[in-house]
């Protein structure tokens, strides 16, 4: 396991750069993740997708995948892959602190 700092904060983080403890997420966190993922700037469409990509992990133990996401979030998924270019479920997983979800490559 891996730490790496993100607005000021040491994150603990798999080999793929996804958080291990999603308790260790905050926005600035989530800010600086998708800066890093070449996303730049989050909008009001990255954080409701970030927000459902939480609240689902919250309830279910799991992020959703790409279908599912687009029907709880109500983004459609071409634009889940405009917001999230290198793979919705994925990048939007990563960027909200919780594990990479099932059947993600």
């Amino acid at each position: 396991m891996a730490v790496m700092t993100y607005a000021g904060t040491d994150v603990d983080v798999d080999a793929e750069g996804f958080l291990t403890d999603a308790s260790q997420w905050n926005e600035g966190v989530a800010a600086e993740i998708a800066r890093a993922e070449g996303i730049g700037e989050l909008t009001d469409r990255h954080w409701l997708v970030i927000g459902v990509m939480r609240r689902e992990f919250e309830e279910k133990g799991a992020g959703p995948a790409v279908r599912a996401l687009a029907k709880v979030s109500g983004v459609g998924i071409a634009e889940l892959y405009q917001l999230f270019p290198k793979g919705p479920a994925k990048e939007a997983a990563k960027i909200a602190g919780i594990p990479k979800p099932r059947g993600c490559i």
